[in-house]
């Protein structure tokens, strides 16, 4: 066991408030955070008395940016993931996953996010899980317009504005800012979840049911994630 860690945000950081905060580092294309998405949702859902800010990482970014059959490992993981949070992955993805060309890029997949995100922020862990769902279940590639309309469409948003912001420079620049701010933070494995309070930043760990969580959040000392229940940047194999 390890008591928890806690840091201050340097200057350079996001000016915070008093306030407390849950953020949510993610990336669209990391299993963990497939499987995590349901234990995210339901503490939201618990504690909506805390803004859940949700970030992307940058899994697959730059020369990290691969086809998924760079990661051979990754049909073990999904099955570790399936049996720990109960994820289940649809045929189209296993398919995806089978042939073996399709090339992860996380920024494009952030930059989606960031879209959605902008026109509903209030619903940005639907907007997460449905990106997921794309990509998981139904085998959709979350590099190409046509999902986010999909995804838009189905949510009742704007879809014209999305496509917008999809091909918008100031977008992709602002996903850029926000993979700078997710490295101020110290993140580079996800899922990552912090909880905020003021100034500072305390680490509630990864990868466990709601019950754990809670425990977590409720108790001064907490187990830090191990490297296997995560997908680390400097993980030359993958998550």
């Amino acid at each position: 066991m390890f008591f928890l860690q806690v840091k201050k945000m340097d200057e350079k950081g996001v000016i915070m408030n008093s306030e407390k905060e849950l953020i949510y580092v993610w990336d669209a294309y990391c299993g963990w955070c497939y499987g995590f998405s349901s234990t995210i949702r339901s503490l939201h859902e618990n504690h909506p008395e805390w803004p859940l800010t949700i970030l992307s990482g940058g899994l697959f970014v730059g020369d990290r940016s691969h086809s998924i059959a760079a990661f051979p490992h990754i049909p073990e993981a999904n099955k570790r993931i399936s049996q720990i949070t109960g994820a289940k992955f649809g045929l189209a993805y296993q398919e995806l996953l089978n042939e073996g060309s399709f090339v992860l890029d996380s920024e494009s997949a952030a930059i989606g996010f960031y879209a959605l995100r902008s026109l509903a922020p209030d619903r940005a862990m639907d907007l997460a899980s449905a990106m997921q769902k794309a990509f998981y279940y139904d085998g959709l590639s979350l590099s190409a317009p046509q999902t986010y309309y999909k995804i838009a469409v189905d949510h009742h948003m704007d879809a014209d504005t999305v496509m917008k912001l999809l091909s918008n420079q100031e977008t992709v620049a602002e996903v850029h800012k926000e993979f700078d701010k997710v490295q101020r933070l110290g993140v580079n494995s996800y899922p990552t979840l912090l909880l905020r309070d003021g100034a500072n930043f305390v680490s509630l760990g990864a990868t466990m049911d709601i019950d754990e969580l809670e425990k977590r959040l409720a108790s001064t000392i907490v187990a830090q994630p191990t490297k296997e229940d995560q997908c680390a940047v400097d993980n030359k194999t993958g998550c």
